[in-house]
């Protein structure tokens, strides 16, 4: 039997994700559950809506001063506030902050923001002799110009406190650094983290801590890299989770991770990883973020290993309790981007898709006509597909992406 818990969960907007996250946490046995949030109430899916305890509406779902009077406003309703929780990587610091003010047991202020400041993030690993990249966190065009002469380009330039490679550019010479330093000029209190470009093959590492121990993890590859998606809006993309964990791959990642998280401070959570391998096979940490990952990362996760990680994930949060799963599947998403500027007109390809690979497929979202086009990287649309074999899957994925067409118009 689970001691019972009150449980305050924050998020600015419902979104898909945090709604499945949020549904994971309610349908716990023995948790009373509050949502502090921008969004109203009556947005949230009556399936969780009859399940939550109390609901405490604010202005800022980001302002810490604002997260602690609804959290103080759930302890009283309550009679206590056992654990604080949220899934978007910006809510890390001002969540850790609130749990230190009211004495609530979870991650703090200090050791979320070695997760959210990149640059601090590197600084730490780098003292403790893990591998990352060269990296100078920077505050004027002056320091910019400096570490470009000392490390060479290609260069990484993005923000310390960004998420999910939004805002981040591959520069390539002292044009495209100045051009760079006029979009985003860093000063006192606003700075730049500039990296040194790593070579190698970009992969993401998910992974469960508890009592400071790594107890489990999943690697994901991309086809093509991140960066190389920010870079070309039309590019369709894919993520592929193989079957195979145990790979000649996988060990140097496998042990930086290991000593990394708790050198960061992680207890008890689940982090998602940015990692390369070098063409030498040497590994190096790009970033990590204290948080579920975006993008599909936790359905795919969960279909391949065959659990439901949204649940999980509330169980390890609220009652520091997780069990490991293996991997029966592999599972990789397809992304579906549309070729132009505007709205969907067309899609072109997926009749021909889902005849030859409709027993793959698990999930997707077909781009409609007349939807506009996307802000995020994700694109318009997304298919899933699932098989024991890692080859089939990658098959199915390199089919997706070349067959499917989403033509956007004006």
């Amino acid at each position: 039997m689970l001691t019972p818990r009150n449980v305050v969960f924050v998020a600015p907007f419902l979104q898909e994700t945090t709604l499945r996250l949020l549904k994971g946490v309610v349908d716990l046995p023995n948790t009373r559950v509050g949502l502090v949030s921008q969004d109203p109430e009556a947005r949230l899916p009556a399936e969780i809506r009859g399940l939550l305890n109390g609901h405490y509406g604010i202005a800022d779902g980001l302002d810490p001063n604002q997260i602690e009077q609804g959290v103080r406003a759930m302890g009283r309703e309550f009679g206590s506030v056992d654990r604080l929780i949220g899934a978007l990587e910006e809510l890390q610091v001002p969540l850790g902050d609130v749990r230190d003010n009211l004495g609530i047991e979870g991650m703090g202020g200090e050791v979320a923001r070695n997760f959210r400041d990149k640059g601090r993030m590197k600084s730490v690993l780098q003292q403790h002799g893990l591998p990352c990249a060269r990296h100078r966190t920077v505050d004027s065009a002056a320091g910019a110009r400096a570490f470009a002469a000392e490390v060479g380009f290609p260069l990484v330039a993005k923000p310390p406190e960004g998420s999910g490679a939004r805002s981040t550019f591959r520069l390539e010479n002292d044009g495209e650094l100045a051009a760079c330093l006029r979009a985003m000029p860093p000063g006192q209190g606003d700075p730049l983290l500039l990296e040194e470009f790593v070579i190698g093959e970009e992969a993401s590492f998910d992974s469960v801590c508890l009592g400071g121990r790594m107890i489990w993890h999943s690697i994901s590859h991309y086809s093509p890299t991140p960066l190389e998606v920010l870079r070309e809006p039309w590019i369709q993309w894919c993520v592929c989770i193989p079957r195979e964990v145990e790979h000649p791959a996988y060990p140097p990642i496998v042990q930086a991770a290991s000593a990394a998280l708790p050198i960061l401070g992680l207890q008890n959570g689940l982090s998602h990883m940015e990692w390369f391998q070098r063409p030498d096979r040497s590994v190096a940490i790009s970033e990590v973020g204290a948080r579920p990952p975006g993008a599909q990362f936790t359905k795919l996760i969960s279909y391949a290993h065959d659990f439901d990680l949204y649940r999980s994930w509330g169980e390890l949060m609220v009652y520091d309790r997780f069990e490991p799963r293996s991997r029966p599947y592999s599972a990789g998403a397809a992304y579906l981007r549309g070729q132009g500027m505007g709205r969907v007109e067309t899609v072109t390809g997926l009749d021909e898709i889902f005849t030859e690979f409709g027993d793959l497929i698990v999930e997707h979202r077909v781009p409609q006509s007349g939807q506009p086009q996307s802000s995020s990287y994700e694109g318009q649309g997304y298919v899933i597909v699932r098989h024991p074999e890692t080859k089939v899957v990658e098959r199915a994925l390199r089919a997706i992406v070349q067959k499917v067409r989403v033509v956007l118009t004006p």
